[in-house]
């Protein structure tokens, strides 16, 4: 009898722990299998809208882009394929230059290259165990230093640590990545808009002149860049470029005259000066020619490669024999000057 009242009590006792742990313990997580990303078509189905973004952009694009082909010689540049196919940042480390990837170099710099951590992890903004990829919230991805694995390549970083964007808190992601509509909950754009953006390339500088003397000063002024302009790819370049105006007239006549030219140059143009116009900086210009003492149009024509080319035989030319600027070239602004 005194066995089976113990027998009891432990059976009572038993369910009564059940019970609290029951009403204790916190809400279930559904365990979900961690899937192994080989491909970012993976993401397609859970983020559509960051996947439809990051397709559209040049970070997709940066294997199959004809410029960089060319500009690489089809790749047998080496040294492009680190950032153009790399692997994912986290694998190196923050700060430290990416390596290649052998496969799918087709899909550029993809969602993999940027979230994937080691061990097969995913890098997100908030701990989120019950999705697909279980994503981590990394505050890393926020650093400039992360997106300098491959655009510090020609200083754009340490540019930005030099402006009063950085002290403020003011990353890359900031104006590249900005959130949708401005609202935080509905998360950042990821077509990572750059110098292929012509509202964002015209928004970083200003184009004034002013009269001197006889002649004018055409000044250039980086207003909103967070680094020099133009930055990051030697092959950019931005020129100015002037002609005559007629008395009345409201835009000049006759050919184009080339007057300066802004771009860092290649290691091998040992010959040029980087001109870059830091951030902040005015750069002044003199305008002296006789013919545009009644007036001038001065506009300022951006390019993403940097060599004009013959119209009739496609060959380069220097950038002071070009008549006509604006084949291949985004026109940034365009000013007029009278007295």
């Amino acid at each position: 009898m005194n066995a089976l009242k113990t027998l009891l009590g432990l059976i009572v006792l038993g369910l009564l722990a059940w019970l609290l742990a029951a009403l204790f313990a916190g809400p279930a997580v559904e365990e979900v299998e961690t899937r192994e990303f080989t491909s970012s078509q993976q993401c397609r189905e859970c983020h559509p809208q960051v996947f439809a973004e990051w397709e559209s952009s040049w970070h997709a694009r940066a294997w199959i882009d004809e410029d960089v082909r060319a500009l690489s010689n089809d790749f047998a540049n080496t040294d492009c394929i680190d950032c153009h196919a790399p692997r994912p940042v986290f694998e190196t480390g923050v700060g430290k230059r990416v390596l290649p990837r052998a496969s799918r170099r087709g899909e550029g710099v993809d969602c993999i290259s940027c979230h994937q951590l080691p061990g097969g992890g995913v890098a997100g903004t908030i701990d989120k165990p019950s999705a697909a990829c279980r994503p981590a919230a990394t505050l890393d991805l926020a650093r400039a230093d992360f997106c300098g694995v491959c655009h510090d390549q020609h200083q754009t970083v340490q540019q930005w640590k030099a402006t009063p964007f950085a002290e403020a808190g003011t990353g890359c992601i900031d104006c590249h990545m900005p959130f949708r509509d401005g609202d935080p909950d509905l998360g950042r754009d990821h077509r990572c808009l750059g110098g292929h953006d012509e509202a964002l390339v015209r928004s970083a500088v200003e184009l004034r002149g002013r009269r001197a003397g006889e002649g004018w000063v055409v000044e250039v002024e980086n207003v909103a860049a967070g680094h020099h302009f133009p930055t990051d790819e030697r092959s950019r370049a931005a020129d100015v470029f002037w002609r005559p105006l007629a008395p009345g007239a409201q835009e000049g006549a006759g050919d184009w005259r080339f007057l300066h030219r802004i771009r860092d140059p290649y290691r091998h143009e040992v010959d040029l000066e980087s001109t870059l116009v830091a951030f902040g900086e005015v750069r002044a210009i003199p305008l002296e020619d006789p013919e545009s003492a009644e007036g001038a149009e001065v506009a300022l024509f951006y390019r993403l490669t940097p060599y004009y080319t013959d119209p009739e035989t496609g060959t380069p030319v220097h950038e002071s024999t070009v008549r006509d600027p604006r084949p291949g070239s985004l026109l940034v602004h365009r000013i007029v000057l009278r007295p």
